[in-house]
């Protein structure tokens, strides 16, 4: 169970901070809620504390964890390109993949549009997905490795720097400004 006060993860939204646990009534049941309100967005959610597990809701990872998606992200070997797949399946299998849990998850997707960029210059949905991926991960890392959000943007670029194509590096420069 966690915590007024405490930083979680909620799947596709990113790190968000419990502001309350509270007893609302849903039509004749009662739930207990977390109401956890995201940082990036300011969105606030209700989660149900019961349900909070099946719906990915899940502490921000550790330093470990967090060096552990920077190795992931460098290693290049399980890359498999996207020769044979059409555009509309892997877009739902990032989709889906963006939804997850798993941190690991969400860096595949990052991770696997780089290096697609390397090949082919990304399209606007691909290019939403990436930076969708970005934002999860160098939020996430920021908590997890106790730096500024720029900061881990930064740290994960430099490991795909010799294939960032230059829109692609003007526009993150951009974005930082």
């Amino acid at each position: 169970m966690f915590s007024v006060g405490e930083l979680v993860v909620y799947p596709a939204q990113g790190v968000g901070r419990v502001e309350k646990i509270e007893e609302q009534n849903l039509g004749e049941a009662k739930a207990v809620l977390y109401i956890v309100r995201i940082l990036s967005n300011n969105v606030t959610l209700m989660v149900p504390v019961n349900n909070a597990a099946n719906v990915g809701l899940r502490a921000v990872s550790g330093e470990k964890q967090g060096q552990a998606i920077l190795s992931f992200l460098e290693d290049r070997s399980d890359f498999t390109g996207y020769s044979g797949q059409n555009w509309n399946r892997r877009y739902r299998e990032y989709s889906d993949k963006l939804k997850s849990k798993d941190l690991e998850d969400v860096a595949y997707v990052l991770k696997e549009l780089f290096l697609i960029s390397r090949d082919k210059e990304l399209s606007f949905g691909e290019r939403r997905l990436l930076e969708q991926a970005m934002g999860l991960i160098s939020m996430e890392l920021s908590y997890a490795l106790n730096i500024n959000q720029a900061e881990a943007k930064a740290r994960v670029e430099a490991l795909f720097s010799d294939i960032l194509s230059p829109e692609l590096q003007e526009q993150n420069d951009q974005e930082d400004l």
